[in-house]
């Protein structure tokens, strides 16, 4: 009786430990100026936990486990208390997000990097974060803006959009993207006739937009947010005809945005991270298995975010906070064997057996020395009332 007992109790215990959980973090903006984007966001990352845990080849047979929390894109003392949260109370292991810059940097500064905790972030994509003191701790999936501000200048004069008037959110993004896109225009041969913030959470543009049409241009430059300031700048600017040419960046481009009234008569051209690459298209597929419909940009960098932790915390042999920054790098970066979207339960077999891996992920990740992504841009354009991408870069 007494060894049924204790066989009974060794297959208890086989059994909790096969069912281990570990937490992962996924702190994105689910209210504030890109909450249309972020659902999506977030089931890209917890789909790549999903399909690893699913595969039982984790650790084990070890599950990862979402565990959410809301930067609100623009509150940093908001979202450094959420991470707080996630870290502290909920002993994650490591966190996907945040998203918006400015949050993204209070997260970093005040909670992650302080108790060790990975964060690589699938959208902030201020030049700033490039040198943030980050004790090897933060990485992100998206390209820096310094690109982006370079591309979207390129976008605009192949449009032969010569003088532009723009405006961008007042934050660490918004100022960072207008400054790379400007200087970027400006080299080209390009003029800006007005470079000025704009706050979110306004009922009412008219003052912002009235100043912008004075200055005037072929096209308006909108670098906010597409469900905030940027909406309703646009907006207003289609209303009272200031402009009917708009140049976006990535913050803008959603489906929410297609809702804007009149924006049929509008030329509408926009630069977003991503590819037309087959792994964008096979991710694109796995997403909409799983019911994932949306096009908003940044899905495949989560995904490839959440990823990219799994797979460090495989190569350690262990989820601990300590030994996955480590072996992140190691991870994404040639040499190896290539592994896609939808491959997880290869590298993780492959990596526990000791096998290089290159992880190139929904997005063709490759760290650069800093560990964030060097990318590449959808230039996308509002047709019969959808999104369409029309080139790569």
């Amino acid at each position: 009786m007494k060894k049924a007992l204790l066989a009974a109790a060794s297959v208890l215990a086989l059994s909790v430990a096969a069912q281990a959980e570990v937490k992962m973090g996924v702190i994105l903006g689910f209210t504030g100026p890109i909450e249309s984007l972020t659902p999506d966001m977030a089931a890209g990352a917890e789909l790549a936990m999903k399909e690893a845990s699913e595969s039982g080849k984790f650790l084990g047979g070890e599950t990862v486990v979402p565990v959410r929390a809301d930067s609100t894109c623009v509150d940093a003392a908001a979202a450094s208390a959420a991470a707080e949260r996630l870290i502290t109370s909920e002993n994650v292991v490591s966190i996907m997000g945040a998203d918006c810059s400015g949050v993204t940097t209070a997260v970093a500064n005040n909670v992650a990097i302080p108790n060790g905790v990975v964060m690589i972030s699938p959208s902030a994509t201020s030049p700033a974060l490039s040198t943030i003191d980050d004790n090897g701790l933060f990485f992100r999936t998206a390209p820096s803006d310094a690109r982006q501000g370079e591309v979207l200048a390129d976008v605009a004069m192949e449009q032969g959009i010569q003088s532009i008037a723009v405006t961008y959110t007042n934050n660490d993004y918004g100022k960072g993207l207008a400054d790379a896109f400007a200087a970027a225009f400006e080299a080209r041969g390009g003029t800006v006739t007005i470079n000025a913030s704009h706050e979110d959470g306004k009922g009412d543009y008219s003052a912002e937009v009235g100043a912008l049409a004075s200055a005037g241009g072929d096209a308006l430059a909108v670098l906010g947010y597409v469900d905030q300031g940027g909406r309703g700048i646009m907006q207003n600017a289609i209303d009272t005809g200031a402009f009917d040419t708009f140049l976006l960046g990535d913050g803008m481009i959603g489906d929410s945005l297609l809702d804007v009234s009149g924006l049929d008569a509008a030329t509408v051209i926009g630069t977003a991270p991503g590819s037309e690459s087959d792994a964008a298209a096979k991710y694109a597929e796995m997403a909409a298995a799983a019911g994932v419909t949306g096009t908003g940009p940044y899905q495949g960098e989560s995904y490839d975010a959440a990823a990219l932790m799994i797979l460090a915390m495989q190569k350690a042999g262990k989820a601990d906070r300590g030994v996955i920054a480590d072996n992140i790098m190691e991870i994404a970066n040639a040499p190896g064997e290539p592994i896609g979207p939808g491959e997880l339960a290869k590298a993780l077999e492959l990596v526990a057996a000791g096998t290089d891996i290159d992880y190139q992920g929904a997005t063709g990740v490759e760290f650069n020395d800093v560990g964030e992504a060097l990318g590449s841009y959808k230039e996308m354009a509002i047709e019969d009332g959808a999104w369409k991408t029309v080139n790569v870069r």
